[in-house]
């Protein structure tokens, strides 16, 4: 962590006044808050509209999962599954898995967690997610055996039930009460009653401008250390309010001013204001850092032609995009591989295209060849989040540049995230690109990787490529024996990716948190916790 130098920040700007007077009602109410009730008060990456964690992939609503909810297994730094509301055994044969709840598990609503509710979240998550979607497809039954155990049984082996089940992010398999688990997947949850550190305090929920979460005093940590999603989510304050600023500059002066405690990704550019001052750290809490990139839409014109899918992979630059999303390269990296660079899989196969700089007139032949007839590129770009807004403008012009007619359409993240879902055609409501970013480890294999699903309409994540040859690969992987074989598939399945353009990376970048002194056992982990946190007046 690094301690900074003091800029006197004691007062809040004149700005900053304005902006509580005239439009946060949630800085209004935190200021109102009751003395005794200690609380952390948070700018996240983006305002919380979706609230049911299985729907969608959007960091911002998983984040509200780990609040409220508890997973089965969880991933410790080392990125290794660890026991979180359950411990497990695997069978001599490896085709059969059973999970113990732990003692204390209880949910908010005062019921205990059985395990009827674990088998109906795990179905409902199996049914969204991508890679919960393979893991059903190799499972003969999942069922509750009494109320403490759980028992899943595999048609084969396949080696990463428990990866799977345990991973931090995309989806993850969040466990919610039987009653709510047996909402359809095509639906939102309508209770969010969770077993996790913190309960949901609906009554004070403004979306998209305040979410806040209350201690859960019933709620039994592990005994071990806690470590990225796994080990003792230890509560040490009462709450924690999420408070929605879309202005950078103001979210800042509130952290020097002592009026919130917490930026999740404060601006890059902007962080001179932070660094300047004694009573802020600023430090990278996901060391392994994101992925940015771009999905294409496989249903409509003009990208479900192949040939127009490549010449905007050509198009396409890393640097430009990153130099426009972060600005100071100390904090971002050009990468090609699909799978993060840095981690065991990473690879170059099939990424000339994209690590080789000023391509347009490979582009411009392209479009060409494929006989592009000026059908305009819908790019939605979303105004109020910063960590996805440069993308699409930057990617905008350099798709122009190479020939493309393109129609950037501005919206919130919010908005774009229901959009995303919709197969329409183009002129109907529907797309043809966004950009987005995921963390590393919802990339770092074939298996987990959203993006490399490629189930067509049904289950393919947004963009929805129908590619059985992918499929097939990852398949493939999933059943390889050796480190040495899941290297060579993994670099085949990149490869082929590529040659299809499954979607576009446009690197890696590792934003750094800026958080209040009065703060400390702030977590290192991929997704921002608030357990283990303990803040003194």
């Amino acid at each position: 962590m690094r301690h900074l130098q003091s800029i006197g920040s004691s007062v809040l700007t004149e700005g900053f006044r304005k902006y509580l007077l005239a439009s946060t009602v949630a800085l209004a109410a935190l200021t109102a808050a009751p003395v005794a009730a200690q609380e952390i008060r948070a700018v996240m990456h983006s305002g919380l509209r979706v609230l049911d964690p299985i729907i969608t992939t959007a960091h911002i609503t998983r984040n509200h999962g780990y609040m409220i909810y508890d997973t089965l297994l969880s991933v410790d730094e080392n990125m290794k599954p660890q026991p979180q509301m359950a411990d497990w055994k695997v069978s001599d044969d490896q085709l059969t898995y059973t999970f113990t709840l732990r003692d204390g598990l209880k949910f908010h609503d005062g019921k205990p967690v059985i395990a009827a509710d674990v088998v109906a979240s795990l179905n409902r998550w199996g049914k969204r997610d991508t890679a919960g979607q393979m893991l059903m497809n190799y499972t003969e039954s999942l069922e509750a055996k009494d109320d403490k155990t759980v028992v899943l049984k595999l048609k084969e082996p396949f080696a990463y039930v428990i990866e799977l089940i345990a991973k931090p992010s995309a989806v993850p398999a969040f466990i919610m009460p039987a009653r709510v688990a047996q909402t359809p997947g095509t639906e939102a949850i309508k209770e969010h009653i969770g077993s996790g550190p913190f309960r949901f305090v609906e009554s004070e929920y403004q979306p998209g401008v305040q979410v806040v979460y209350e201690k859960f005093e019933d709620y039994v940590p592990r005994k071990e250390p806690a470590s990225w999603t796994a080990g003792g989510k230890v509560v040490k304050v009462d709450r924690v309010v999420w408070v929605n600023t879309p202005d950078a500059q103001t979210a800042i002066n509130a952290l020097n001013s002592g009026e919130i405690d917490y930026i999740e990704q404060p601006q890059i550019d902007l962080l001179p204001l932070l660094t300047a001052s004694d009573d802020v750290t600023v430090d990278a809490l996901n060391p392994l850092g994101y992925q940015t990139m771009a999905r294409l839409n496989f249903l409509h014109p003009p990208f479900n032609n192949p040939k127009i899918r490549r010449a905007a992979l050509y198009a396409l630059e890393q640097k430009p995009v990153l130099g426009a999303l972060i600005g100071n390269p100390e904090y971002y990296s050009v990468c090609g591989s699909m799978y993060g660079c840095g981690t065991p899989l990473a690879t170059d196969a099939g990424a000339e295209p994209i690590l080789t700089e000023n391509n347009t007139d490979e582009a411009k032949k392209l479009l060409k060849e494929a006989g592009y007839d000026g059908t305009p590129i819908v790019i939605m770009q979303p105004t109020d989040v910063t960590s996805v807004s440069p993308q699409p403008v930057i990617g905008a012009q350099l798709l122009r540049d190479a020939g493309f007619k393109v129609d950037l359409q501005p919206m919130d993240w919010q908005t774009l995230v229901t959009r995303r879902a919709s197969q329409s055609a183009p002129s109907q409501g529907g797309w043809n690109m966004f950009f987005t970013n995921w963390v590393i480890p919802e990339v770092w294999n074939p298996i987990v990787n959203p993006m490399l699903n490629s189930g067509g309409p049904k289950q393919a994540w947004f963009g929805w490529p129908d590619d059985p040859k992918l499929d097939e690969m990852r398949i493939n992987f999933a059943k390889a024996k050796t480190d040495e074989e899941r290297k060579k598939i993994a670099a085949d399945i990149q490869k082929h990716a590529y040659e299809t353009v499954n979607y576009i990376p446009l690197g890696e970048y590792v934003p750094p948190s800026a958080w209040s002194d009065k703060l400390s056992g702030v977590l290192k982990s991929p997704i921002p916790t608030f357990w283990n946190i303990t803040k003194k007046e």
